[in-house]
This record gives structure tokens, C-alpha cells and sequence, in this order.
């Protein structure tokens, strides 16, 4: 059985929550986030995907703020997907691979350009999304 993935939820208000979330799926419209790691007997809070800007699988919850995120991808690098760049609502900018992008789905998985991220993948929720381009 896999463990429990180390997530930070960003909605699209803004807000943030990270935790841990054993039952998120990206064709499933809700799943929960626990602030420990641990089973326990909580199923943890309850969040829905249609409020989400995107859900990051993350190594750390702290991350490296002097760590400077390439958005660009590395010579020779082997890829697998199709490169794109991500506009947010709200002007981020995320750059990656992807194999899943439907404009008529709820969402996709995006694989970061750099692998030194803190992020590992991302689930980009469509409805928070200004603009998707092909590089």
C-alpha cells in the first residue's frame, strides 16, 4: 500500500492548506487533507476540487525560498509528454510536461521543467486557469 502523499492545496481564494491526503483522485471531485501523516481515526478535512487553483505534491512543506525554480527545461533532458506553460487566474506562471491535458476536464497532472522543485507534480484545475500554451 502507498503512503499517504505530502500535498499543499492552493484555492483559488487564495487560501492554503497543507497536509496529507491518501484518496485524491483527479476523477473524483472531493478528498480529504490531515495535517499528520498518520492514519488515525480522522479522515481530516474535506475539500473540494471545483474550489482549487491546483494541488502540489510537494518533498517538503517549507521548500528552499532562496531556491530560484527554472521554468525552462534542460538540454537534452529526456521528456516525457508534451511540453506546456500554465497561466494562472491570478498571473503565476507554471512550466512542465504534461500527458493528460483535456481543456474539457476538470483538471490535469503537470510534471515541473525543473527537477530540483520542490513540487514533484501538480494537479492544475481548469477552472483557475487563464491561458495554456504549447512550447
Amino acid at each position: 500500500m502507498i503512503g499517504p502523499a505530502k500535498i499543499v492545496v492552493r484555492y483559488a481564494s487564495g487560501k492554503m492548506l497543507k497536509g496529507y491526503s491518501q484518496d485524491f483522485s483527479p476523477t473524483s471531485l472531493n478528498f480529504h487533507v490531515r495535517r499528520n501523516e498518520g492514519a488515525g481515526s480522522e479522515p481530516g478535512q474535506l475539500v473540494s476540487l471545483r474550489d482549487l487553483k491546483a494541488v502540489f505534491f510537494v518533498r517538503d512543506f517549507s521548500g528552499n525560498s532562496t531556491y530560484d525554480e527554472q521554468k525552462m527545461f534542460m538540454a537534452g533532458k529526456a521528456l516525457s509528454g508534451k511540453k506546456i506553460e500554465v497561466t494562472f487566474n491570478d498571473g503565476e506562471v507554471l512550466v512542465g510536461t504534461t500527458m493528460g491535458y483535456d481543456a474539457q476536464r476538470l483538471g490535469f497532472f503537470l510534471f515541473p521543467a525543473d527537477d530540483q522543485a520542490n513540487n514533484t507534480r501538480m494537479f492544475v484545475v481548469m477552472a483557475a486557469v487563464k491561458t495554456v500554451r504549447f512550447l
